[in-house]
């Protein structure tokens, strides 16, 4: 009995966003209609390696750019090798609260790292894994800021201009590859978000619900 091919989706946006919550609901609801597998998981922090990068580059000492992109692209190597591929194989769905466009949109639109150079890292890293469908949920700075509670982390203390840059470059990356990404408006209600998200991320993967036998 053949398996049934994954589909890796991912999530992206500044803090503040939602991603995590639409991660949460979205997971469920695939589940509950298909029928597949579906493995939530984050980066960093997606692997008890990633757990202690994460603690590393969010809440210790400060970072040079390139430091933090070579940590990042560390824990995603590590993550695709051990939770992402094992699972697409076995015919799960694969949501994660961000992947590689967040460390272009950081390192390189935050940061001001030349961006073709933090991609291929990534991409080297992973040798090449690209999701099916990457989800955008896009909202301004300041409002993201406004939603955020506890103490900030490096990046969320980076500044305005930092998040400026950051969120411009998800935008760019966004409109130069439609057929993958989807941008959702963050600032509506959180069930229109979601019901826009299940509508297209189904679509494009040509999801459809379980019929009983």
């Amino acid at each position: 009995m053949s398996t049934a091919p994954g589909y890796f989706v991912s999530f992206e946006g500044g803090d503040g966003a939602g991603k995590s919550t639409h991660v949460r609901l979205l997971g469920k609801w695939l589940g509950e209609v298909t029928g597949r597998e579906v493995v939530l998981t984050r980066e960093p922090g997606g692997t008890e390696l990633g757990a202690q990068l994460r603690q590393a580059v969010l809440h210790g000492e400060d970072l040079d750019p390139k430091t933090e992109a070579l940590l990042y692209a560390a824990d995603r190597a590590h993550h695709v090798a051990t939770v992402v591929r094992p699972a697409l194989a076995r015919g799960a769905v694969v949501l994660t609260d961000r992947y590689l466009d967040s460390s272009v949109a950081y390192q390189a639109g935050g940061r001001e790292l030349a961006e073709g150079e933090v991609e291929d890292l990534s991409l080297w890293a992973t040798d090449g894994l690209l999701p099916d469908v990457t989800v955008l949920l896009d909202l301004d700075p300041d409002e993201a800021a406004g939603r955020l509670s506890g103490s900030p982390d490096r990046l969320e203390r980076a500044g305005a201009e930092f998040h400026r840059r950051t969120r411009e470059a998800f935008l760019r990356r966004a409109a130069a590859d439609p057929a993958r990404w989807l941008v959702v408006d963050s600032t509506a209600s959180l069930g229109d978000v979601q019901g826009q998200i299940r509508v297209d991320v189904a679509a494009r993967l040509g999801l459809t619900p379980e019929v009983p036998a």
